[in-house]
């Protein structure tokens, strides 16, 4: 298809511009028509005039607040009364990530071309996931696109808000650990050498501990590349493994029966599952293709599986509450209310009240999670750091009550 550069007015008078991808002009005037505009000039636009030079990996990434922004926007804009290809226009053309404006501009070419909303959406995944699609098309089917937009917007910035929660709660202790040992490094590489000079110079037999940090320092100085090439070798394995599915699967039961970090991500998965599904059901998608969708989106293996069981279980007119029960995922609180969901009719909004519920106990055990690994990081320090200070002095020591003596 070519693009095709059009101006036109509507039936107001006003003058409009715009670009639309068609296979000839004359379906270009045709789309402009259905659309009460009465073209004025339709040029076909030059490939050699509108090509970009695009690094692969270089361009802008579409931002979850990038989403946010333009979908609270686009709401507004829809509630107001503009049409659909209007709002896209006017977005489009104050977008300032790049990757982005041309998304949405693109997505506005596929509407002007018949297309619907959430079709023109599902053509670009990287920005708009298939539970974002499902509701627009929902919303669309219903005639509710603002409203359904309104509640996209509250759902994605609870969901960052939940992502920052748990990168906090994980940057702490990885940065502290990564400082600790970058200085452990230094010292067993350029300090701990310049000891072991100084007590060759002196003579006589050094303490254990001095002798266990040596023996450390020059094992680390000769094995230096096979360390870090070994390190780099079972990062590529682990990843390779994860890659499996049984291997993810296996490794996202363990994270989930880890001592500390596991409840965080229970609590953490049992927040996204009932948000997402509470949102998808409030705004008319079919309860099969919601839990569908959530499952794809779960981000854990196990927590898939469970969903899974789960909308076997409702295809088979079973409820949705015992499968929950009888996978262990899902703690037996969460189960018993969504059973009163489902006797009472109101699934959605018991849903949204657990998902409001384990926001704030995700955030708790944040909290807790940080003030319980300050301690522990502390004495990590002190114990490693403390420890080789103390093992290369303690020549020092006894050259001086030696030399007391």
């Amino acid at each position: 298809m070519a693009k095709f550069a059009w101006e036109g007015k509507t039936r107001t008078g006003k003058v409009q511009k715009g670009t639309m991808e068609a296979p000839d002009q004359g379906a270009v005037t045709a789309a402009l028509r259905r659309q009460g505009i009465m073209p004025s000039s339709i040029k076909e636009r030059g490939r050699g005039m509108d090509m970009e030079i695009r690094i692969p990996g270089l361009e802008p990434k579409v931002t979850t607040k990038d989403l946010v922004v333009f979908t609270r926007q686009f709401a507004t804009m829809i509630d107001a009364g503009l049409p659909l290809v209007q709002c896209l226009d006017i977005l489009s053309r104050q977008q300032d990530n790049k990757t982005f404006k041309k998304i949405l501009t693109e997505i506005k070419e596929s509407v002007e071309s018949g297309s619907t909303f959430a079709d023109a959406l599902a053509k670009h995944p990287k920005a708009f996931d298939e539970l974002y699609v499902n509701l627009v098309a929902a919303g669309e089917v219903g005639g509710i696109l603002d409203t359904i937009l309104n509640r996209l917007a509250a759902y994605i910035e609870k969901a960052l808000k939940l992502k920052k929660q748990v990168k906090s709660a994980m940057t702490y202790p990885a940065t502290v650990v990564g400082i600790a040992v970058v200085v452990i490094g230094v010292i067993l590489i350029f300090v701990i050498p310049q000891f072991e000079k100084m007590f060759h110079d002196f003579g006589g037999e050094l303490p254990a501990p001095t002798q266990v940090v040596i023996a450390l320092s020059n094992f680390i100085q000769h094995y230096i590349l096979v360390i870090i090439g070994g390190i780099v070798l079972l990062i590529f394995a682990f990843k390779k493994i994860y890659a499996t599915s049984k291997g993810r699967s296996a490794i996202d039961e363990f994270s989930l029966k880890l001592p500390i970090f596991g409840v965080l991500i229970r609590k953490v998965a049992v927040a996204k599952f009932t948000r997402t599904l509470g949102t998808m059901i409030s705004s008319g998608v079919p309860i099969l293709d919601g839990l569908e969708i959530v499952a794809k989106t779960a981000g854990n293996k196990t927590v898939e599986k469970a969903i899974y069981q789960v909308r076997s279980s409702i295809s088979e007119g079973k409820t949705i509450a015992e499968p929950l029960e009888k996978s262990g995922v899902f703690p037996p609180m969460v189960c018993q209310m969504i059973a009163v969901g489902e006797q009472s009719g109101a699934i959605d909004t018991m849903l949204n009240k657990i998902a409001d519920f384990y926001d704030d106990e995700v955030d708790d055990a944040v909290s807790n999670l940080t003030s319980m690994m300050e301690p522990l990081l502390m004495l990590f320090l002190g114990t490693t750091v403390g420890g080789l200070v103390i093992a290369m002095y303690l020549p020092i020591f006894k050259l001086a009550g030696t030399v007391g003596g």
